[in-house]
């Protein structure tokens, strides 16, 4: 039996949810990349600054497929995600801290891109409107080529493939 509850039913709901992904996830990025900066990791809060643009230029995209319609507002906890956030922005398996490589950040900016595109696939799947289907399936196509990219970039980076430096400095946190 389908899980209607998860289920989106309409464009603007839909729209409405891509919207939120994609300003989530630039938002995460842009604190990643601020996060790096202050702590001089400056290649990977470009790469950050990076994945945000990309973010923003995505939800720019959803933005312009919204143009004329009068989108529902959505409550934080009424958005129909697998887990208690947006799939691009906090459900990271990831720590990510301001010792990590330029690799440990694509791996973390993999796995967003990929629950993205999973969202979005089963939005294509699940969805009982047709012009739901085609739109999440077009979305779910281009997050598939930010995979892709991801990947090429990760097989470029073979050379950064050691572990984060270690912390010979941590911060005093009470037990």
């Amino acid at each position: 039996m389908k899980d209607l509850h998860k289920t989106i039913t309409t464009v603007g709901e839909f729209l409405v949810h891509a919207l939120e992904l994609e300003h989530e996830s630039a938002e995460r990025y842009l604190q990643l990349a601020q996060s790096m900066a202050i702590h001089n990791n400056e290649e990977v809060a470009e790469l950050f600054e990076h994945l945000a643009t990309m973010s923003q230029e995505h939800a720019l995209d959803v933005e312009s497929r919204a143009q004329g319609l009068i989108l529902p507002e959505i409550a934080p906890w009424d958005f129909k995600w697998n887990c208690p956030s947006a799939p691009e922005s906090d459900c990271l398996e990831f720590d990510a801290n301001y010792l990590m490589t330029a690799v440990q950040a694509l791996d973390l900016a993999l796995h967003n891109e990929i629950r993205g595109r999973d969202f979005y696939a089963h939005v294509a799947m699940s969805s009982p409107h047709p012009a739901v289907r085609r739109i999440a399936g077009e979305m779910s196509d281009e997050e598939s080529e930010h995979v892709d990219l991801l990947k090429d970039w990760l097989a470029k980076e073979t050379h950064c493939r050691e572990p984060a430096l270690l912390d010979m400095d941590p911060p005093n946190m009470p037990e």
